[in-house]
Order: C-alpha cells, then sequence, then structure tokens
C-alpha cells in the first residue's frame, strides 16, 4: 500500500507516519532525504532521530530516492520516506535542472512495481501566499504537481492540521 501524508511545518505529519508504520507490525526502514546542513536542521534530525525506535533501519539518501525504494522496497517490509519537499530541495539546488525531472520520473514510474508498504512525508506548501522569487515559485509548483501525481498512484492520502488527521483519499485513520 501507497500513502501520502501532507501537512504544514509542525503539523504532526511525521509523527503520524512513524505511527502508522509501527502498526503494520512490519520491520521498518526510514528513508531520510534531508542533508542537515546547519545547527537548526541538525537539531530537526536529532529531534526525529529520538522518537523513532532503536530496531527501524536507516537509509539516507538526499537525491536517488526511487533507487532506494528500489533497493529497499520488500513485502514483509515497511519504508517510511520523510521527506518529499526536501528531498525536492535538494533537487532544486542542483546546477543540474534536468535531474529533477530525471528523479521525479524514476520516482513515479517505479511506484506500480513496489512491494510492502510505502508512506510518503511531504509538507503541503500550496496553501499560503504565491511566494515573491522565482526559486519559492518554482519549488511550490513543484511541489504541487508532485503531490498530485503522487495522489493519483497511492492509495490513502491524508491531510495533517494541529495534529488531527483528515483522510483525503482511502481507509480513513
Amino acid at each position: 500500500m501507497l500513502q501520502l501524508i501532507l501537512g504544514g511545518a509542525r503539523s504532526g505529519k511525521s509523527r503520524l507516519a512513524e505511527k502508522l508504520a509501527a502498526d503494520t507490525g512490519l520491520p521498518v526502514t526510514y528513508i531520510a532525504t534531508s542533508q542537515p546542513l546547519d545547527g537548526e536542521m541538525n537539531e530537526r534530525v536529532a529531534q526525529h532521530r529520538a522518537r523513532r525506535p532503536a530496531q527501524w533501519a536507516l537509509v539516507e539518501e538526499p537525491l536517488a530516492l526511487a533507487l532506494v525504494l528500489r533497493e529497499n522496497a520488500a513485502a514483509d517490509r515497511c519504508l517510511l520516506v520523510d521527506c518529499l519537499t526536501l528531498w525536492l530541495t535538494n533537487l532544486l539546488m542542483l546546477d543540474n535542472p534536468e535531474q529533477l525531472n530525471t528523479e521525479r520520473e524514476a520516482l513515479l514510474d517505479c511506484l506500480a512495481t513496489l512491494p510492502g508498504e510505502i508512506i510518503f512525508v511531504s509538507n503541503e506548501t500550496g496553501m499560503g501566499v504565491v511566494p515573491l522569487g522565482e526559486l519559492t515559485r518554482r519549488y511550490v509548483d513543484e511541489a504541487g504537481w508532485l503531490h498530485q501525481a503522487l495522489a493519483e498512484r497511492c492509495q490513502r492520502v491524508v491531510l495533517t492540521v494541529a495534529g488531527l488527521p483528515l483522510t483525503l483519499k482511502g481507509t480513513a485513520l
């Protein structure tokens, strides 16, 4: 089953995704896409690590998400990807603009063939004001298009607000 958990910053989306992963009863591999390049991001990563069960496997991959999913997905495993918008940011910041298209297509193309449970976490960024800068507008656009494409492919899509899940698609939580 493919699930997409959306929400704003500090909405409870990661906590919900971690609970859903634990509730599967399967071994969990946490796929982290962040690149903690400053003290504030290091603090966020530390908070996430402290919350996760020690027995969960960890794969850190900021760019080649489809490859990591194909290598780690199994019928008897749950993969938790946190988070797609950090992954998207990593790709947007590369000198090669085509790599974003290549990696996004690779991700979308591999989803139908992946076994097991897969939970994606992502920031919903399109509910606020339109950003002033070209890069931030592109980020919001790319995130919106990615979310739409994933939502089509996922069996469950949940929007999390103030720690409360609202099921948009699939079986309610």
